[in-house]
C-alpha cells in the first residue's frame, strides 16, 4: 500500500468517526518508528490527533495499555476517543502543538517553572502500582540496546573496524554498565521522556510516546529529561535540576537513595547506557532510514558521554576509545565534526 493509499485508508476511517461533519487532515508530528500523527480539525473548531501506525510495522495495544496504566496515576496521557487496532489506527484527545523543546527556544527563561512540572510529573508517573505489568528492562534489553552502537554508529556510521582488544575493552564496559543498571531500583520507566515528547499543556506537562514503558533504573527517565539529546543546559543547572528531583522522590518515598553522591552516580552511569545507545538509533535512522535530521544531535550526545566518562575511572578504557576512533589527542579542544 502507497502512503497516498494508506492516508485515504485513515482519512476514511476518521469519517466514520465524525459522519456529520467535515474535517481537515494536517501532518501534526513525527517520530522515529513507523508512525505517523495528523490533527484532525473539524468544522465545528473541536481537533483531534489521529495515530497512524502500520500493523506489519507497529502494534497499538502497548500504546492502549500504557495510556491507561499512566492515566490512573493522574499523568496527563491522551485519551483514546476511538480506535482499529486492525488498521493501525488510533484517535486521540489533543495535547497541543507546544513541545517542551519549542519553549525552550523561544523562552528559554521559562526552563525551570517547566522542569519544575516534568520532575513532578515523572515522581507521580514512577509511584505507579500497576508497573509490574510492563516488560522488564532486563539484561537482555539493555545489551541489545548498547550493541547498537557498534553495528550502527562504530561500523556504519564511522566505518570503524574494531580490534579485537577494542572488542574487549567495549564489552567490559558494557557489562559494567549493564550491572549498574540492574542494581538500581526499578519503576516504571517511560523510555523516552525528554522536550520533544512533552508538550506544554493545562495540566503541564502533556506526556506523549509512552508505547515502550518498562519496569526499569529508577534513574534512566530523568536523564532522558536533563541529559536530552535535542538541548542542552550547563552542568550546573542540571546538577540543580537533579537535586530537586532527588528531595521530590525522597518524599514521596520512592526506593531512592538517600545519599545523593550514591544517587547521581547512578544518574551518571545510567545516562552513559543511554547515551551510547542513542548514538547508535540515531545512526540507524540516518543509514536505515533516512532521517538525516537526527545526525546533527549526534555531538552533543557524544559530548553527555565523553563527560561522564571522564568522572568515573572504570570507564576511562571508554573514554580512550571514544577519543581514539575520534581521532581526539590528549589536551585536544574537542570540536566534532559528523
Amino acid at each position: 500500500m502507497t502512503d497516498m493509499e494508506r492516508l485515504q485508508q485513515l482519512e476514511n476511517w476518521i469519517r466514520t468517526q465524525f459522519p456529520e461533519q467535515s474535517f481537515t487532515l494536517l501532518p501534526a508530528s513525527a517520530d522515529a518508528s513507523f508512525r505517523r500523527y495528523f490533527r484532525v480539525t473539524l468544522a465545528d473548531g473541536r481537533t483531534a490527533i489521529a495515530m497512524d501506525a502500520p500493523p506489519q510495522h507497529e502494534d497499538c495495544a502497548p500504546f492502549i495499555h500504557c495510556a491507561q496504566i499512566l492515566s490512573e496515576t493522574e499523568v496527563h496521557v491522551p485519551r483514546i476517543l476511538a480506535q482499529d487496532l486492525d488498521a493501525g489506527f488510533l484517535l486521540l484527545s489533543d495535547l497541543g502543538n507546544r513541545t517542551y523543546l519549542q519553549a525552550f527556544n523561544d523562552q528559554p527563561e521559562s526552563a525551570d517553572r517547566l522542569y519544575q512540572d516534568a520532575t513532578d510529573t515523572l515522581v507521580q508517573l514512577q509511584l505507579s502500582q500497576r508497573n509490574q505489568e510492563l516488560p522488564v528492562y532486563d539484561e537482555a534489553l539493555l545489551l541489545r540496546e548498547l550493541n547498537l552502537f557498534p553495528e550502527w554508529y562504530l561500523h556504519r556510521h564511522l566505518q570503524v573496524t574494531l580490534t579485537s582488544q577494542q572488542k574487549t575493552v567495549l564489552n567490559n564496559s558494557f557489562a559494567l554498565i549493564v550491572q549498574n543498571s540492574l542494581a538500581q531500583p526499578r519503576v516504571l520507566v517511560h523510555r523516552d521522556y525528554h522536550s520533544r515528547n512533552l508538550m506544554v499543556t493545562t495540566p503541564n506537562p502533556g506526556v506523549l510516546d509512552f508505547q515502550d514503558a518498562v519496569l526499569g533504573p529508577l534513574t534512566y527517565d530523568l536523564v532522558s529529561l536533563l541529559k536530552d539529546a535535542y538541548i542542552q543546559w550547563d552542568e550546573e543547572r542540571i546538577l540543580d535540576w537533579a537535586i530537586r528531583y532527588w528531595e521530590k522522590a525522597r518524599r514521596a518515598g520512592l526506593p531512592i537513595s538517600s545519599d545523593f553522591a550514591v544517587f547521581y552516580r547512578d544518574f551518571e552511569w545510567m545516562g552513559v547506557q543511554r547515551h551510547i545507545k542513542v548514538l547508535g538509533i540515531f545512526a540507524r535512522l540516518n543509514h536505515r532510514d533516512g532521517k538525516i535530521g537526527y545526525v546533527s544531535d549526534m555531538p552533543r550526545v557524544l559530548e553527555y558521554l565523553r563527560k561522564a566518562c571522564e568522572r568515573y575511572s572504570e570507564l576511562h578504557p571508554l573514554l580512550l576509545l571514544l577519543d581514539e576512533w575520534h581521532a581526539i589527542k590528549p589536551g585536544q579542544k574537542i570540536g566534532y565534526t559528523f
